[in-house]
This record gives structure tokens, sequence and C-alpha cells, in this order.
């Protein structure tokens, strides 16, 4: 991308405007309140390939969509801190401990995630990283559809995340006044391993109509998410494993 088209993008070159649809939102609302009541709807997640791939897979309850890039809007994005005692199995397998505002750890040890020696350097098995695995969860609202999707970001991307979001705190914006292009890329650890790691970029600004509508959906992923840390610690569920 030129200087000249990045300039456009942070001035807020008008691209697309699906995300001001308050029929869409007005509808949603009625529905949930009427037809859909006292339904509970889990959110689609984001699958994290491996060994380098950059391609996600998109997976709800009936089909899996496989995708290069994710174009929307970052509604909501917390801490997600999870510890496993003994190594992660996949599953129904909740963590020993977990945060989900990266300050106050939830279960055994539990206790201040700052003072906590799960959350240190060298704590981990191989003696380098943390024991505590250290994530971010992102609700990504793209245009056109009534709920967000979940994407986990995990460690080694959450350099290229902490500079994106900076960048946009830097002008004071919220990621929610802005449409992000999340894609994948292939890189090398330390070690030599190769995995899959995650890149952003802005799109464009949102036009005012559309931050108000996106208001209303940040409201309700906030609902969301304060479920989903009520259930992480329920060995009945599977949302704990999104912290893995």
């Amino acid at each position: 991308m030129t200087t000249k088209e990045i300039t456009k993008v942070e001035q807020g070159e008008k691209a697309m405007t699906g995300f001001a649809d308050n029929k869409g939102l007005e509808f949603l609302q009625e529905a949930m309140a009427t037809e859909y009541a006292g339904m509970e709807f889990q959110l689609d997640r984001l699958k994290f390939p491996s060994a380098g791939a950059t391609v996600f897979e998109v997976a709800d309850d009936e089909e899996s969509e496989a995708v290069k890039e994710i174009v929307g809007v970052i509604v909501l994005h917390h801490p997600a801190y999870a510890y496993y005692a003994e190594a992660y199995q996949g599953g129904h397998q909740p963590p020993d401990c977990c945060s989900f505002d990266g300050r106050q750890g939830i279960g055994n040890p539990g206790g201040q995630c700052r003072n906590c020696h799960l959350n240190q350097y060298g704590s981990s098995r191989e003696g380098t990283g943390k024991a505590c695995k250290n994530r971010r969860m992102l609700y990504v609202l793209r245009e056109g559809e009534a709920f967000p999707i979940m994407l986990s970001v995990p460690t080694g991307s959450l350099k290229s995340w902490q500079a994106y979001a900076k960048h946009h705190l830097s002008k004071f914006r919220k990621l929610s006044e802005v449409v992000t292009k999340i894609s994948l890329k292939k890189a090398v650890s330390s070690t030599g391993i190769t995995y899959s790691q995650l890149t952003f970029a802005t799109v464009r600004l949102l036009e005012d109509e559309e931050k108000k509508a996106i208001a209303k959906v940040t409201e309700q992923a906030k609902d969301y998410a304060i479920s989903f840390m009520e259930m992480a610690m329920n060995p009945t569920t599977d949302e704990a494993a999104a912290t893995a």
C-alpha cells in the first residue's frame, strides 16, 4: 500500500456502508424477543491453523468455511489467560485457572495475574515462555452478519496485535470504530518451528451512523463475554477450549 493510499484510509475513505443497517438490528432485536425468546446462541469461532498455514476456518454448528482473510469491525476484545496444570488435551477440559481481564485469576492458583509465578517468563514446561498462556479474544463483526465471530489471538501473534491496537489508540480511536482486515502469514520461531501468525491492517474508518449501529452490537458482545467467563470453568461445556 502506498503512502497516498494509507492517507486515504486514515482519513476514512468510504468503501462500504453495510455496518449502518439499522433495519437489520431492529429485526434481530424483535426476533430475539419473540420467535427466539429463551434460546441461547453460541458465537461461531475462527479456527486458527497450524504449521504455517495461511487459511482460516470459520466453523458453526452446520458447516465450515475456509477463508483467506476476515474483514470486519472488532466490536470487543479482552484478555484470555489460561493455565493447565497438565498439558491441554482438547475437548471439554477446563483450565485449572483462567482470567478474562488479565488482572484476576479464577481457579487454582487464582489471585492477581500480575504477581502470579505462573504468569512469568521461564515458568513454562520448556523453561522459556509462560506456564499461563496469554491470549486475546476478539469479537469480529463482518458486514451483513447478525453476530460477531470469535478469534483467539495466540501468543505468537500478540506483538502484531498490540502494535495494531496501539496505532489506533495513539490516534484516539477505538477499534470498534475501524474496519479491520485480519489475515495470516507464515512465520518461524527462534527455535526453527514454523507457525501461522496473524496480521492486522486498516481498511477504513466507520461513518458516524455506522458507529451508532456498532455500539449496539458491542453491548451484545459484552453480555456474551460475561456468560463466556461464567461458563469457562464448567467442564460440561467446550467454552474453555477457546482459551487454550
